[in-house]
């Protein structure tokens, strides 16, 4: 796992993943070209078909480029090295905040298609649906989707950001196929309820999947602690470190998927202790916890310190 490494060879851990990632970039951005091309030509074919269950597949392919180009620029934004002494956290939020906007798109998307295709099934003739077109784009839909699937599964395997564009794509085939079932059983039976009913059944499976997203994103951002760390547990164990009098104004926060942070006071009994009570404390944050970016401030504990009171 990725929490056993420790505190001397995190800088190694980090650019290995970096690499990781770096190693699969060129296939990332073949699937997000081929993704993003198809996106526009599903979005046109749907709107001039009048097919629900193409657009309804067409929001669910732009999370999936969104997923893809997320896992792209977080990729890149480990590997510059232009500005390696101003490489502050600023761009590792840009991955939360597209993730955030994403699960918006997903559920403005969601809620289009399940109004609309209630409309039109209590219209009493349906929407006539070219049917050909759609059956055409969805298997072309589903072949991207295998295409980009078979391009990313290497990488899956190595770099947590690979692995949740891979799941996109992967849950995007069950859509393509949707469409193509439906345009099927329209071209062959002219029921135009087909439609709708798959549209809204893609709008529905996208939904859950939306509110995960913006409840992870709006987690991230409002720097709550991550859900996995206990910080009762966290506290006991600087607490158990011997020389350690007291723990305070303990944070604990995610910067980015997969990247915990931590800050927290730390008072020891004899200012001689310093350096090895904060060496103990990073190691075991880092191997029970994962959390390799700790800022601990050690102050003496004979209570003449001054408080500081956030």
């Amino acid at each position: 796992g990725w929490h056993t490494h420790r505190v001397g060879h995190d800088h190694a851990h980090t650019h290995g993943a970096a690499r990781a990632g770096a190693r699969h970039a060129g296939r990332l951005k073949a699937a997000f070209a081929l993704i993003v091309a198809f996106l526009v030509v599903q979005v046109a074919v749907g709107l001039a078909t009048n097919s629900l269950a193409l657009l309804s597949d067409a929001g669910h392919m732009a999370t999936d480029a969104l997923g893809l180009g997320m896992a792209l620029a977080a990729i890149t934004a480990a590997n510059r090295t232009d500005h390696p002494d101003h490489r502050t956290f600023g761009l590792y939020r840009l991955e939360i905040l597209a993730a955030l906007a994403n699960a918006v798109l997903l559920f403005a998307v969601a809620g289009y298609v399940l109004v609309e295709a209630a409309l039109r099934l209590t219209e009493p003739d349906g929407v006539e649906v070219a049917s050909l077109p759609v059956l055409v784009v969805g298997v072309l839909g589903l072949l991207v989707n295998i295409v980009a699937f078979l391009m990313l599964r290497d990488g899956a395997a190595e770099s947590m950001n690979v692995r949740g564009a891979y799941l996109e794509v992967m849950s995007d085939m069950l859509g393509s196929m949707g469409v193509i079932v439906a345009a099927g059983l329209m071209w062959a039976t002219g029921w135009h309820w087909v439609d709708p009913v798959v549209g809204a059944a893609i709008g529905l499976f996208i939904l859950p999947r939306a509110f995960r997203l913006g409840r992870d994103a709006v987690r991230v951002l409002v720097q709550a602690a991550p859900p996995e760390l206990d910080v009762h547990d966290i506290e006991h164990t600087l607490m158990s470190i011997d020389g350690v009098t007291g723990v305070h104004d303990l944070h604990v926060w995610t910067l980015t998927s997969e990247m915990h942070v931590l800050s927290a006071h730390v008072q020891v009994r004899d200012e001689q202790q310093n350096r090895r009570v904060l060496t103990q404390a990073q190691a075991a944050l880092t191997e029970r916890f994962g959390l390799s970016h700790a800022t601990l401030q050690v102050e003496c504990g004979d209570g003449d310190c001054n408080d500081v009171d956030w």
